[in-house]
């Protein structure tokens, strides 16, 4: 199953003109929260989406402009992922950029420009509600991070799982050299993920660093090359998805809300959690399996 549009390319030459790798994801006035994630929103223009064996592949495909996050492309990307959220036969997402040189880098400096206090608000709020619904899909999602990731293309990656990167990928959070500070959870996930003193260097300074630097500090979990991007993506999948559907959805709740938690209150919940796996068919089967010495069979009840 594949949805995309290919059509859009000569309508999106201004856009390419005004774009700038250091600037936030743009992302101004998108109409209706609920139309945005509507899941009969299903022509896409601005991202690939294809499905195969349980894992569903995201590709946001404006690669003339470096895969800038413009309105239409992070309403398309709402949508998708609630599309993958409430599809029962897909188990994992991965999501990349198309190209060689971009996951995401920059935005539409025009649509940037033109916020104001209100509406900028209410920009990082609607940007923001696109990656906590990535961050806490239920499913594990992997960035193939393949090039630049900057500004919003950066903070995208952060809600991801899990986030691969290619030796040749670029990272960072360069919003204050435009006067702006980032807006779609840069400030908050970078420093759970890294630590506050490495956050504030990286958002203070605007540093844009390598991907290697990026696995030293644990912004990403692994580097490949880029022709290994997307099979070592596939394998990491592949073993989750062999896991209780169930089991795999709580541990990601508990680690997810657990870090927003005192201690106390995270065990409480990961107890809790705990207890709703032992209700499960998957955990008679999971049990069983282990001790009859099979494969086990989960269906995800």
């Amino acid at each position: 199953m594949r949805s995309d549009g290919r059509g859009g390319g000569e309508r999106r030459k201004t856009a390419e003109s005004e774009f700038s790798p250091l600037a936030l994801v743009n992302f101004a006035a998108i109409a209706d929260a609920e139309e945005e994630f509507g899941t009969n929103f299903m022509t896409y223009e601005n991202i690939l989406l294809e499905k195969k064996d349980a894992i569903a592949y995201v590709t946001v495909n404006r690669p003339k402009v470096l895969n800038a996050l413009n309105l239409a492309t992070m309403k398309e990307l709402g949508a998708a992922f609630n599309e993958i959220k409430t599809d029962a036969a897909i188990r994992a997402a991965i999501l990349t950029g198309a190209g060689e040189k971009a996951f995401v880098a920059g935005a539409d400096i025009s649509e940037l420009a033109q916020q104001d206090a209100v509406s900028g608000k209410e920009y990082a709020h609607r940007g923001q509600a696109v990656l906590d619904l990535i961050e806490n899909l239920g499913k594990p999602v992997i960035a193939c991070i393949n090039g630049f990731a900057l500004g919003g293309g950066c903070e995208l990656a952060l809600a991801c799982t899990l986030r691969l990167a290619s030796d040749q990928a670029r990272l960072g959070q360069p919003e204050v050299k435009l006067g702006i500070i980032p807006g779609y959870g840069g400030t908050q996930r970078l420093p759970r993920l890294v630590g506050k003193g490495l956050a504030m260097q990286m958002v203070l300074a605007g540093e844009i660093i390598s991907a290697q630097e990026a696995h030293r500090i644990g912004l990403v979990n692994e580097v490949t090359s880029a022709a290994e991007l997307i099979p070592r993506a596939e394998a990491i999948a592949a073993k989750i998805i062999a896991n209780a559907p169930l089991a795999v959805q709580y541990a990601m709740e508990a680690v997810n809300k657990g870090m927003e938690m005192t201690l106390a209150s995270g065990l409480h919940l990961e107890a809790s959690l705990f207890g709703l796996c032992c209700t499960t068919l998957d955990k008679a089967e999971g049990t069983a399996a282990f001790l009859e010495k099979r494969p086990a069979s989960f269906k995800g009840r």
